[in-house]
């Protein structure tokens, strides 16, 4: 299965460096379990819903980052992503909106994830979701990380 992380705006700076750590460490461990490749999109924020829509449009198994989606626990969202890795979908798409959230973009979701009930900024939620895919690696494959 290969992952893409859809996100409006640019990592940059000091935000960058977790990330990508984040990033290095699922393409690594994910092998164990399936995931074949991991890619970050970054869009232009000038239009960047509708560019977001258009990078969806037609593609697999898509997941809207949004605060109305389904709030799951780390072994939640672990056992979800096995469960569609189970199911056979070659290509999942996280999708993160900007500053103005997901717009048309959201149309395109088969599933809806809240990281919470507080809103975030994009960049933050970029590192909190590579992190929590990264927790779920680290769950399915018995890697030490995840502790509780």
């Amino acid at each position: 299965m290969n992952i893409e992380i859809a996100a409006i705006g640019h990592a940059r700076g000091a935000m960058a460096e977790p990330i990508n750590d984040y990033a290095d460490r699922i393409r690594h461990g994910g092998k164990q379990i399936g995931i074949s490749r991991l890619d970050i999109t970054e869009i232009n924020t000038r239009g960047g819903e509708a560019r977001l829509a258009k990078t969806l449009a037609g593609r697999g198994f898509v997941i809207a980052l949004e605060e109305g989606g389904q709030t799951l626990s780390s072994r939640q969202f672990a056992d979800a992503l096995q469960g569609w890795l189970d199911a056979g979908h070659s290509e999942i798409v996280f999708a993160l909106g900007g500053a103005d959230g997901l717009g048309e973009a959201a149309a395109h979701a088969d599933f809806r994830l809240s990281l919470g009930h507080m809103t975030w900024p994009h960049i933050l939620a970029r590192l909190m979701l590579c992190e929590q895919l990264w927790r779920a690696v680290s769950i399915l494959t018995g890697h030490p990380y995840h502790r509780a």
